[in-house]
């Protein structure tokens, strides 16, 4: 056998490099059991042990130097998340929303109390527990009659904390994303039957010193709010609001969608004319601030009352601009053709009021719901029609028309969205206008508010008319959607 050193250093002949490999000294190898190498073959990638280091044979002259090969680790289950049982979660809920928008209402009381001499705990939290009751809708009876006018800022708090009351529970019980319609009534139903019982624990609480209230009411309207209240977030945390759009028919649901906005068009604007009446009457309602002696507490707290009852303002202020005006007391009446109101309590929020009919601008503001209207119908439209370009993208509405064509859609899409959207922007207002009204008394402030029959009658035909032909003008005039 020729010598290695006859050789050359590189040789490519595999002969020589396995004659060399012959005759090189051996390296120590370690003893395998035949068990564990069959063990090893026979395992799968994904099971190698933490102990294991797989052996990878590469070409060091292709590939430059060894890779590492890491071995994945097992992979730990996740952890079961534990479901609290539908007592637990409603109850505890339930509390939370309900101290989260009571809290407040005492602690401004409080304070008010204690800067004007008059302190005590127990005062304030029955002052603040009557405002939240009344808050809720619950009239108060006291010497000078019966308080049931609601501050909507309030309710709207209320209904807030109530919204997310539902989307909680629907996530402790393991609800989420069901999309069982069945789970998230059973969620809104617990929730409100206990704020039910929690509305009637403190109707008790603060019946009998001073003030009159009805348990039978109070239950009543808890129950009502922590209903509709936690049914918006129940919907929304199982996903049967998706499954019920999806079961309701498209010209319904555009109907639904474009009255809604259409309603809510309505109130920012009539929001809009309200501040704007205030803010013009700013030297009379700082000269109403002042008339009260009681004080920098005093003069914040009536500023913070007339805040609470910004909601009421907004929702009246809409009814102006509908046209059947608002009541200020029994026998008045705030429109854009008449004004005939008698004297006021001296609040800033007041000072607003118009001194007397608008006249020719009087017009002019009757256009503004009818804008509204033509606003979210137009909106409709530009949502079908981008909902038409996608289907048409995905081949479900067939092949493509070009670029830069718009959607033909059907007239009776775009009416029918249209003329279905007026009854539901009045049945929102007529809501919101009985929600916004109440008594300040038994005296001439007994009816106070706008009247929600009336207003849900104009707004119903306002909103048909308008929002349909502001659907037939984006469906001619509107630009085609960009792909």
């Amino acid at each position: 056998m020729p010598s290695t050193t006859d050789r050359p250093d590189g040789s490519d002949d595999p002969f020589a490099v396995a004659e060399a490999a012959l005759d090189a000294p051996a390296a120590p190898r370690e003893t395998v059991p035949v068990e564990r190498a069959t063990e090893a073959i026979d395992r799968p990638t994904g099971a190698l042990e933490a102990g294991d280091r797989p052996t990878v044979l590469v070409d060091d002259k292709k590939l430059g130097a060894q890779p590492t090969v890491k071995v994945p680790g097992q992979r730990k289950p996740p952890p079961r998340s534990r479901r609290a049982p539908l007592p637990v979660a409603v109850a505890f809920a339930t509390l939370w929303a309900a101290a989260l928008s009571y809290l407040p209402v005492a602690a401004v009381i409080g304070m008010a109390r204690t800067l004007e001499g008059q302190g005590g705990l127990g005062g304030a939290a029955h002052a603040g527990l009557a405002g939240w009751l009344l808050g809720h809708g619950v009239p108060i009876g006291t010497s000078a009659g019966s308080l049931g006018l609601p501050p909507l800022l309030l309710t709207g708090l209320i209904v807030w904390r109530l919204n997310r009351a539902g989307l909680h529970v629907t996530r402790a019980i393991g609800a989420r994303r069901s999309g069982k319609i069945g789970d998230a009534l059973l969620v809104a139903f617990s929730i409100g039957l206990t704020y039910s019982l929690l509305g009637s624990v403190a109707s008790l609480a603060v019946d009998g010193r001073g003030t009159d209230v009805t348990p039978a009411r109070a239950a009543i309207n808890f129950f009502l709010l922590g209903l509709l209240g936690s049914l918006a977030g129940s919907v929304r945390g199982t996903d049967a609001l998706s499954v019920l759009a999806r079961r309701t028919p498209r010209v319904m649901r555009d109907g639904l969608r474009t009255g809604v906005m259409a309603a809510l068009f309505i109130l920012a604007a009539g929001a809009a004319a309200a501040g704007l009446s205030v803010a013009v009457g700013g030297g009379q309602a700082a000269d109403t601030i002042s008339v009260y002696h009681t004080g920098v507490a005093g003069q914040a707290g009536i500023t913070l009352l007339s805040l609470a009852y910004g909601g009421n303002a907004a929702v009246w202020a809409a009814a102006y601009l509908l046209g059947p005006g608002f009541a200020l007391g029994t026998g008045s009446e705030v429109g854009l053709t008449e004004v005939m109101v008698g004297k006021l309590p001296a609040l800033p929020l007041l000072a607003g009021v118009p001194d007397g009919p608008m006249g020719a601008a009087g017009a002019v503001l009757l256009a503004v719901p009818v804008l509204a209207g033509m606003a979210a119908g137009w909106l409709l439209i530009l949502r079908l029609n981008r909902a038409a370009l996608g289907d048409e993208k995905s081949g479900r509405a067939g092949p493509k028309k070009g670029p830069g064509r718009k959607p033909e859609l059907p007239w009776s899409t775009v009416l029918g969205g249209g003329l279905l959207a007026g009854p539901v922007a009045g049945l929102v207002l007529g809501v919101m206008s009985r929600a916004s009204s109440g008594p300040l008394g038994d005296g001439r402030l007994a009816t106070i508010g706008p009247d929600p029959w009336q207003v849900a009658l104009v707004a119903t035909i306002v909103v048909a008319l308008s929002a349909s032909l502001g659907a037939a003008a984006a469906r001619t005039f509107a630009p085609a959607p960009k792909s």
